[in-house]
């Protein structure tokens, strides 16, 4: 079935079946009236020589320049030309194929003034596999993700370059293969193709999504940790986070009681501490906290998704147009740069667990860097190094881009979001945190094998799954090949598909 777009009702999941899982979409009806609609009223103002911004002016610091009829059309193709300006390799397709997305919800709103064969060329090239290529870095995250989009608008000329099924061809080449049309563009189709942060919203969603899947991890490794060390599960109980009020340390606190749930350490048979370490008592705090951040970054990525990012804005109704700054990435990037902070965060304390299951001052009985030969071996010493190296390049990618603001344009756009930024840096934190979370879970599996009492179901479940690609550690042997099929584990979310199937879901 179809995705019918609407213009309201896009959500983070839908980004992901569209962009990930290659699901096809469709323009809702009363989508493809709004957006003749609103044509149609540009054109009577385009004959009334009504002055609109980058329709009959320039641009930016060119806003003042009106164009005569003759440089009208030609406009839209030099302002894709100029704005075709990014650098680097090719941006994942996922990432373009969300873009995409997001920028016929925005047309389906029937506020952009471009014609209908300009969003349905963008709905037959996500149907039928077309996506072009587009550099990975030249925006600023305001005035939309100029750079990158227009390299998108390029296939509208039949220019620029595309993926089709899997070979990388002129723009031309691949709409031809795939029997799209080429529309061209006329006045206003270019800057309506571009005029908005749907590269970084697209991103931002597909961060959303990958990362709460990450959080529930990181309490299935806080739960296999918390085992290992015969914690104390008091500071767990309902009633201690259902007093302080906070949604994200009460999911948080029940998920870890889900997993320990039917053994003996939440059974009350394993002696622990009257008190436990802030990195073993506060986990639901910690992990809640980031629940909470990314429950707010998804919400405003989602107002982005369905919102009117673009300028200027039309309004058949009222026939009036109006020049604003709906294209300013900021909404996005500030939550954004909070969330990817919020899994370095996780990542931290994650870290500060495996250091407990290594070091046997702290351990509670468990072997020197979990191995039986301390010092002809060295267990996962080596391992928390890995960890630590990593977590320091997170809290460098940690700094907001969202206050890193340069202007440009002359000054006339003297602020930026640089939520592109954000997006690229949050990529990089949760590629290290799939890692790093391996190696806690390595650890913890680890420290479990040298328990003798019964662990609780979803710990249980975690384990096994984890010795499909890591075996214990029973003499040293070099790590790197361990350490990358638990990063590859943790990315591939199989741990949670299974404990979920096991216990429920971690909600």
């Amino acid at each position: 079935m179809n995705l019918i777009i609407t213009g309201n009702n896009l959500r983070i999941d839908d980004v992901v079946d569209v962009a990930r899982h290659e699901k096809k979409v469709a323009l809702h009806p009363e989508a493809i009236q709004r957006i003749n609609k609103c044509r149609a009223m540009l054109e009577k103002k385009i004959i009334a020589k009504e002055i609109m911004y980058g329709v009959n002016t320039g641009i930016g610091e060119f806003s003042e320049v009106v164009l005569n009829d003759d440089q009208i059309q030609d406009f839209q193709k030099y302002l894709i030309y100029n704005h075709a300006a990014g650098i680097g390799g090719a941006m994942p397709l996922e990432h373009v194929r969300g873009a995409m997305l997001g920028r016929i919800n925005v047309h389906a709103h029937g506020n952009s003034g471009c014609r209908l064969a300009i969003t349905q060329t963008l709905v037959d090239m996500l149907n039928k596999g077309v996506t072009p290529f587009v550099c990975e870095k030249g925006s600023v995250g305001a005035s939309g993700d100029l750079a990158p989009m227009s390299q998108i608008a390029l296939l509208m000329m039949g220019e620029g370059k595309a993926f089709y099924k899997g070979e990388l061809l002129p723009g031309k080449e691949a709409l031809e293969r795939a029997d799209i049309p080429i529309p061209g563009l006329q006045a206003r189709d270019g800057l309506a193709t571009i005029n908005g942060s749907n590269v970084l919203t697209a991103m931002s969603a597909l961060f959303c999504y990958d990362a709460d899947r990450f959080l529930k991890q990181a309490e299935i490794a806080a739960a296999m940790s918390l085992e290992a060390l015969k914690a104390n599960m008091k500071p767990y109980a309902p009633k201690i986070h259902e007093v302080r009020g906070f949604k994200g340390a009460m999911r948080s606190a029940a998920a870890i009681n889900k997993m320990v749930a039917g053994g003996d350490l939440a059974e009350g048979r394993i002696k622990c501490k009257v008190q436990d370490a802030y990195s073993m008592r506060s986990s639901p705090q910690v992990i809640g906290a980031a629940h909470d951040a990314l429950a707010w970054a998804r919400s405003q990525v989602e107002i982005e998704l369905n919102g009117v990012g673009d300028n200027p804005i039309f309004f058949p109704d009222e026939d009036l147009q109006l020049s604003g700054a709906n294209f300013q990435g900021s909404p996005v990037s500030l939550p954004m740069d909070m969330a990817g902070a919020a899994v370095t965060m996780i990542c931290v304390l994650s870290e500060r667990r495996m250091n407990r299951l290594n070091n046997p001052a702290l351990s509670v009985g468990l072997p020197a860097f979990l191995t039986k030969g301390a010092g002809m071996f060295s267990g996962l010493m080596l391992s928390q190094y890995t960890a630590d190296m990593m977590i320091v390049e997170q809290r460098i990618l940690s700094a907001p881009a969202s206050i890193q603001s340069i202007p440009a344009a002359a000054d006339q756009e003297d602020f930026v979001s640089m939520g592109m930024n954000t997006a690229l840096k949050n990529n990089q934190i949760l590629d290290n945190a799939y890692g790093i979370l391996g190696i806690e879970l390595m650890a913890a599996a680890q420290a479990l094998d040298f328990r003798e009492y019964k662990f609780g179901k979803g710990t249980t479940a975690a384990k096994g799954v984890v010795r499909k690609y890591v075996d214990f550690l029973e003499i040293d042997r070099p790590l790197f090949d361990d350490h990358n099929a638990m990063k590859a584990l943790v990315k591939s979310n199989e741990i949670l598909e299974v404990v979920e199937k096991e216990i429920g879901p971690l909600n």
